[in-house]
């Protein structure tokens, strides 16, 4: 009997983590690494958006973990909606994207870490701790670029075209790379068929394409060298 009360009061002084990604393995193998820690319980999981916020409210968690791709948006704008109603709740965003793509634009958003999922199993542990004590957590490459750029030391020319993309467009942009069509898209957003077109228009503008199909042969492109790790 008592060893029951200790397990509850021990359950109750653990620090607890949400978890938002669109698969659900992903979400299982996460809730292992984070569960088999002393002081860590993951006490909640979603797969979009929406579900995201309401289980976030229920469950009030000390950190976030979000997914850069969920169900019904991404884990740049879930990332600003967290902020918007929960202003101290840190967010570690994971993403299988290249960090010079992503990790600013997150942290820009107002995410606190941003791990690879190529080194989730070594890095999630030591992010939840970081951004719980306030800190920021980004890989030692990425800061090695920022630290470059700051000095003006990078050695680059300039950024690329999609990184000249708003985050809905790369979001969108992403999209169809991965082969969805317009009114799929604007189901997905929750947006109308007519303002993804018009956010086709400023895709093709913004990256010099003639017309639909080659915004969708470019987008493919990109979205499979970005999705090589993963």
């Amino acid at each position: 009997m008592n060893r029951s009360k200790q397990d509850i009061i021990s359950s109750i002084d653990k620090t607890k983590v949400f978890i938002v990604d669109d698969h659900p393995i992903v979400r299982e193998g996460l809730a292992k690494l984070i569960n088999q820690e002393v002081d860590l319980v993951v006490c909640g999981e979603a797969d979009g958006l929406a579900t995201a916020m309401k289980g976030i409210s229920v469950h009030k968690p000390a950190v976030v973990i979000v997914d850069i791709k969920l169900k019904d948006s991404d884990g740049i704008e879930l990332t600003k909606r967290i902020r918007s109603c929960h202003v101290n709740l840190p967010v570690i965003v994971l993403s299988v994207y290249d960090e010079s793509m992503y990790a600013q634009r997150a942290l820009s958003a107002g995410a606190q870490a941003y791990v690879m999922k190529e080194s989730v199993a070594v890095d999630i542990v030591t992010a939840i701790r970081t951004v719980l004590r306030g800190e920021i957590y980004v890989s030692q490459n990425f800061t090695r670029q920022l630290l470059q750029k700051a000095t003006g030391k990078s050695g680059a020319t300039g950024r690329t075209s999609v990184d000249d993309l708003s985050d809905r467009e790369l979001e969108i942009f992403r999209l169809i790379g991965q082969g969805y069509k317009t009114s799929e898209i604007a189901g997905n957003l929750h947006l109308s068929t007519k303002t993804i077109e018009t956010y086709h228009g400023r895709i093709k503008g913004k990256l010099g394409l003639a017309d639909a199909g080659e915004l969708t042969r470019y987008a493919i492109k990109w979205a499979s060298s970005q999705n090589h790790k993963y």
